[in-house]
């Protein structure tokens, strides 16, 4: 399903990229959907600058390896002279996970994958990925603000007052779960290291992204972190007081054993789901294995992946925290589930690490 969007009002992108194939490709894919419009390439960080001062674009795909002047350069500039969504086009290696990361916490909001090749077939698959997450980004005013507000978190916690009933979810948890999206990454590392070490329960993490970027992922999280973090692996008994990342490109699950011994489980299946990892296959899991003792926390994200995992979880006794839209980056996954009347709490940003701290 497309964002909802005035189809007399065109998105006007600019395409960055020192390849002509990539230039090209993505005008190809992009100009397939008619409310898009592509106002013109550059060719390096520089020229994208100049073109960005001039031409004012909606959104920016921008690849990270450029001659004169490369991409998370040239991100800084763009942050810092002429905010703009931008869309990072990156490789889908060790490498290409590490920068990608960086552009995400320098204020990119999502990542465009691609092969090791800049000839590969399988981009083309990527179309309706690419043009959503163009058209979900496109127009929102207000999303370096968003970037603003939470670099702060923490500063401000003070003067923030909770406009909710925090007794709703108190509970003697004994797991909570995680989905999030969109603009993921850079809110995780402002309220993970907040999460105190006295944490009793171990913590499971969906965020949509590709193999070998939740690695670099967690590494990141874990040297910020109080507490462990780490990528699930298969078999592995879970833990108290630590906190899985689904790995990229499979589904986590948790079992319990006849002896109630809880372990991850790391595999292909279900392999029909549109993300992997999915939000749901793990919610649905944790359900099962920990009724009515499970928090869930919906977060920042495009889509509804989470909706009918917290739909089990809810049936099952436990509870639900949704972010707020005002914190979002993009206000997907929690308006799904909001509107689905499955919050028990909706909270910004900055309230979420209390909350989960409140129980530990």
């Amino acid at each position: 399903m497309q964002p909802d969007r005035n189809m007399n009002v065109k998105t006007r992108v600019l395409i960055v990229d020192d390849s002509a194939f990539m230039r090209k490709s993505l005008t190809l894919i992009l100009q397939a959907d008619q409310s898009i419009e592509i106002i013109d390439t550059a060719r390096d960080g520089l020229e994208a600058l100049e073109k960005i001062e001039k031409l004012r674009p909606d959104v920016v795909t921008l690849d990270i390896e450029m001659p004169k002047m490369d991409g998370l350069t040239a991100l800084k500039k763009i942050m810092q002279d002429f905010p703009t969504p931008v869309l990072m086009v990156s490789s889908l290696t060790e490498e290409g996970a590490e920068s990608t990361l960086k552009a995400l916490e320098l204020g990119a909001v999502d990542f465009i994958p691609k092969g090791k090749s800049f000839v590969n077939l399988d981009f083309v698959k990527l179309k309706e990925e690419i043009i959503y997450k163009v058209k979900s980004i496109a127009h929102k005013k207000k999303i370096q603000q968003t970037y603003a507000r939470i670099s702060r978190l923490g500063l401000d916690k003070a003067v923030v007052k909770p406009v909710y009933d925090e007794s709703k979810i108190k509970n003697n948890y004994k797991a909570i779960c995680m989905g999030i999206s969109t603009g993921g990454p850079f809110s995780l590392q402002k309220i993970l290291p907040q999460i105190s070490q006295k944490l009793s329960v171990p913590i499971f993490i969906v965020q949509h992204m590709p193999p070998k970027f939740t690695a670099s992922l967690a590494s990141r999280l874990n040297a910020l972190c109080k507490v462990e973090v780490k990528e699930g692996v298969n078999s592995e008994p879970v833990k108290k007081g630590t906190i899985y990342i689904a790995p990229g490109g499979k589904q986590m699950t948790v079992l319990k054993n006849s002896l109630d011994e809880v372990s991850i489980k790391i595999s292909d299946y279900p392999n029909d789901t549109l993300h992997k990892p999915s939000v749901d296959v793990l919610f649905e899991s944790a359900a099962d294995v920990y009724r009515n003792q499970l928090l869930s926390i919906i977060m920042t994200g495009m889509g509804k992946d989470g909706t009918k995992g917290v739909k089990k979880i809810k049936q099952n006794g436990g509870k639900c925290i949704a972010q707020d839209e005002e914190t979002c980056v993009i206000y997907g996954m929690p308006k799904s589930v909001i509107e689905g009347g499955l919050a028990d709490i909706v909270s910004p940003l900055e309230k979420i690490p209390d909350l989960i701290n409140m129980g530990v």
